[in-house]
């Protein structure tokens, strides 16, 4: 029975995330905003849903991906500089922005380090240990370089205000896309050291 329960569970979590991007889909503050933050959305579930039964990641795997998911939908649905609890952080301690991106791309780091770690040892075949660890960090910290230059490289073709605001999420900062790198990294960082002292404390 816990098997067939187990099985089942990356569909759960798929039903779960399906019925709350439709909701967070229902009037977003900016409907081109939310189109932009969803093509990349698109893109990676039909990766995850076309490679399952090939790749079939560990539950552990899917629901950090579920937890990454939801986050970002609700910023889709916001927009990441405008999303509201972090509106209200700004104002309560005078905060120069609204930290939900920073925040995103902290647990991006943190949240996808599992599922990278998974398929390097799962189909990458590579022996756990520093070396899975470090590959796996500097993986995240290429994801995340890719991505901010993919993002900018956007906003250029946009060529919208709207766009390069609340889509690129700037909010004035010059250096916006390489702390958010930085945080990525930290965060991946964090999750290798957790991952290493864990398995230490297994053996």
């Amino acid at each position: 029975m816990q098997n067939k329960y187990s099985d089942k569970y990356p569909l759960v979590l798929l039903s779960i995330y399906t019925i709350i991007w439709i909701i967070l889909a229902i009037k977003p503050k900016y409907r081109s905003v939310w189109i932009d933050e969803n093509i990349l959305v698109f893109l990676f579930l039909i990766i995850i849903l076309v490679s399952y039964k090939k790749f079939r990641l560990s539950n552990t795997s899917y629901t950090y991906l579920f937890i990454f998911m939801v986050l970002h939908s609700i910023g889709a649905h916001y927009s990441y500089s405008e999303m509201p609890l972090f509106d209200i952080l700004k104002e309560n301690f005078k905060f120069q922005r609204n930290h939900y991106d920073r925040l995103i791309h902290f647990l991006f780091g943190v949240l996808w380090f599992f599922p990278t770690l998974d398929i390097l040892t799962k189909f990458g075949k590579i022996k756990k240990g520093i070396f899975v660890i470090i590959v796996t960090i500097l993986i995240i910290s290429g994801f995340k370089g890719i991505f901010e230059v993919i993002e900018y490289l956007y906003t250029l073709i946009r060529n919208s205000g709207l766009t390069t605001s609340n889509y690129l999420g700037e909010q004035g900062d010059s250096l916006d896309a390489l702390k958010d790198i930085g945080l990525g990294i930290f965060g991946a960082v964090l999750s290798g050291l957790y991952y290493g002292i864990k398995s230490k404390i297994k053996k």
